[in-house]
C-alpha cells in the first residue's frame, strides 16, 4: 500500500473530529462527485466589524475538515469565504473613527456606507480587504465571495425567484419562531428603498414571483419593485438558506449561538428544494471569568494579543482541541498551549499512523510537519527571562549557549521566534506579578544546603545531576517538607517570584550554577 492508501484506510476509522466530520461528506456523496464536480465548503463573515480570533478559528477548523476530506476522497473541493456585505449597518461600531458620519448611513447596505478610515470605497470594502489580508497572512486556501456582487450581478436571481415561489412556506417556518409584534412586520425579503437606499424592514406582498416583483410601503408610498439584481436582500436566516441553495454549499460549521439559525435555515433550504449542508456547532470561547467573549465588551483575548505572546501554531493547537467544549481564552493559556504543541509535535514522528491522525499537529500542518525541534520548553524560557529581568534577545541566546549545543538563531529559528514571544509575555504579563518572598527558617536551611551542593558540583554536571540534588533535599526529613511539591513551591516563590515554575534541574543548568547561587544568596538575604 502507498502512504496515501495507508492514511486513507486509517482515516476511515479515526476518531479525530476532522475525520468524523469529513466522513459525513463521504456519506453525502457515496455514489461519486456531485453534479457541480466538487464539494463546497463555506465560512461566513459579517463585515460590520474587523476579522477577529473567532474568524480565524472558524476558517481554520473548516480547513481542517477540508484537509481530512482530501485524505478520504479524490473529489475536488473549494472553500469560499462569504462576506454578507449587503447587510444594512445596524449600529455604529465603537472602535472606528468618523462615528457621526457613520450614524448618517444607518440602515444602508455596508457596501453603500462610506469607509470611516477613508481608504476604500465603502466600509464593507475596507473590512473585506482586512478579511482577505487576514486570511492570506495565515496561508488559507479560499475564494472570496461578496454578497453585494452576487446580488447585483444577477447570480442570485433564480434563487430569489424560488424564494418568492415558496414565500408562504418560508413564512410558515419563520412566524412561529417570532414574537407577536415581530410577526406583524416580518418579511423574508428586505427591499432596498429607491428613496433612501436603506434596507427596509417592512411587510412585503409577492406580485409576480417569476419576474421577482413585490409590493411594499416606503415612507407612505406604495411601491412595486423587482427584488432581482440588487433590488433587495433577504432576511438573515432566509439569506443563509438561499445562499446554500444558490452556491451548492455542502459543509458549513457555526458557533453554538447560531444553533437556532442553522435549524431554521435548514428547514428553509429544504422548502426551497435542496439539502442543507453538513456541519456542526462549536462552543464559544470564554474569558478568564467564564463569561462569553464579546467584541463590544473587549473581554477575552484578541488574535493580535495571542500572536504577540505565542506563535500561530499554538493558537491552532488550542483551537483544534475539543471544539465542542467551552474553553477559556486568556493570557494564562498561551504558555501551556505553546509547550503542548511542541510536545505533540515531538511525539509525532515515532507514532503509528493511527495515532498520528489523532495528533493535533497532523491537522495543524495537514500531515506535512516542518523540520526542527525545540531544545527547551517555552515555560523554561519564560522562567529564564523572568530572572534575567529586562533582557535582550542576544542575552537570552547567551544563556542558551551554556545549555544547548550550537545554540543560535540560524540553527533554531523557531526557538528564536519563541524568545521574542517570551520577552513580550514576561514584559507585559509576568513582570508586573512577580513577588519574591523571604524563605522560612526551614526553607532557608534547605536553600543553604542546595547552595553548598551546587558549589561542590563538578564541571559539566547535567540537568539530571542537579535535579537529583534538588529531589534529595526535598525528601530529607531534616527540612520538614510534608510533600516534595512544598519544596518546589518554596523554590519558585523565593527564587523566581512565582507560584509555578520549571523543572529546577533544567532551570539551574540553563541559567548557570553561579547565577543560580546568586539567586539563592539574594533569597537568603531577604
Amino acid at each position: 500500500m502507498t502512504v496515501s492508501e495507508i492514511i486513507r484506510t486509517a482515516a476511515q476509522a479515526s476518531k479525530a473530529w476532522p475525520y468524523e466530520e469529513a466522513r459525513k461528506l463521504l456519506k453525502r456523496y457515496q455514489n461519486g462527485a456531485p453534479e457541480k464536480g466538487h464539494v463546497l465548503f463555506e465560512t461566513g463573515y459579517g463585515p460590520s466589524g474587523l476579522p477577529h480570533i473567532g474568524t480565524f478559528n472558524e476558517v481554520l477548523r473548516t480547513t481542517m475538515v477540508r484537509n481530512a476530506y482530501h485524505a478520504l476522497s479524490d473529489i475536488p473541493t473549494r472553500l469560499i469565504a462569504f462576506s454578507d456585505d449587503m447587510d444594512g449597518l445596524r449600529k455604529v461600531p465603537d472602535n472606528v473613527p468618523n462615528q457621526a458620519m457613520l450614524a448618517q448611513h444607518l440602515g444602508k447596505p455596508l457596501t453603500q456606507v462610506p469607509d470611516p478610515f477613508e481608504k476604500f470605497e465603502s466600509f464593507a470594502h475596507h473590512n473585506n480587504a482586512m478579511l482577505r489580508e487576514f486570511l492570506d497572512r495565515f496561508g488559507f486556501d479560499y475564494e472570496f465571495v461578496s454578497a453585494t456582487e452576487r446580488y447585483r450581478s444577477g447570480a442570485f436571481d433564480d434563487a430569489l425567484k424560488n424564494v418568492l415561489r415558496h414565500y408562504r412556506d418560508i413564512m410558515d417556518i419563520m412566524l412561529p419562531t417570532l414574537r407577536k409584534e415581530r410577526q406583524a412586520t416580518y418579511s423574508p425579503v428586505l427591499p432596498i428603498s429607491p428613496k433612501t437606499g436603506i434596507v427596509l424592514q417592512v411587510p412585503v406582498e409577492v406580485i409576480d414571483a417569476d419576474r421577482g416583483i413585490v409590493r411594499f410601503e416606503d415612507e407612505g408610498d406604495v411601491i412595486e419593485q423587482s427584488i432581482l439584481s440588487g433590488g433587495a436582500k433577504l432576511q438573515w436566516k432566509v439569506d443563509w438558506a438561499m445562499r446554500w441553495v444558490a452556491l451548492g454549499v455542502d459543509y458549513e460549521m457555526a458557533g453554538k449561538d447560531l444553533i437556532d439559525s442553522v435549524t431554521q435555515s435548514s428547514k428553509i433550504c429544504r422548502a426551497l428544494g435542496a439539502r442543507p449542508p453538513e456541519g456542526f456547532n462549536y462552543e464559544m470561547f470564554l474569558d478568564e471569568k467564564g463569561e462569553k467573549i464579546s467584541k463590544s465588551k473587549g473581554n477575552g483575548l484578541s488574535l493580535e494579543q495571542w500572536l504577540t505572546y505565542g506563535p500561530q501554531e499554538s493558537l491552532a493547537f488550542y483551537a483544534y482541541r475539543e471544539p465542542k467544549k467551552a474553553k477559556q481564552l486568556h493570557m494564562g493559556v498561551i504558555p501551556r498551549a505553546v509547550d503542548e504543541y511542541w510536545q505533540f509535535r515531538g511525539n509525532y514522528p515515532n507514532q503509528p499512523v493511527e495515532q498520528q491522525l489523532g495528533n493535533p499537529v497532523h491537522h495543524i500542518h495537514d500531515g506535512k510537519l516542518p523540520e526542527g525541534r525545540l531544545p527547551v520548553t517555552f515555560g523554561l524560557l519564560l522562567n529564564l527571562v523572568g530572572v534575567m529581568g529586562d533582557a535582550s534577545r542576544e542575552q537570552v541566546w547567551g544563556y542558551l549557549q551554556n545549555y544547548v549545543a550550537n545554540a543560535n538563531a540560524q540553527s533554531y529559528p523557531e526557538l528564536d521566534a519563541l524568545i521574542g514571544h517570551a520577552l513580550a509575555y514576561h514584559r507585559d504579563f509576568v513582570a508586573p506579578t512577580l513577588r519574591r518572598r523571604a524563605p522560612t527558617d526551614s526553607e532557608a536551611a534547605a536553600l543553604r544546603r542546595l547552595d553548598a551542593e551546587l558549589a561542590a558540583l563538578p564541571e559539566g554536571a547535567t540537568a539530571e545531576d542537579i535535579q537529583n540534588i534538588v529531589y534529595a533535599i526535598g525528601k530529607d526529613e531534616a527540612y520538614g517538607f510534608a510533600e516534595l511539591r512544598d519544596w518546589f513551591k518554596a523554590l519558585y516563590q523565593t527564587l523566581l517570584g512565582a507560584d509555578q515554575g520549571p523543572r529546577m534541574g533544567s532551570f539551574i543548568a540553563l541559567y548557570g550554577v553561579e547565577n543560580s547561587r546568586r539567586l539563592i544568596a539574594e533569597a537568603l538575604a531577604a
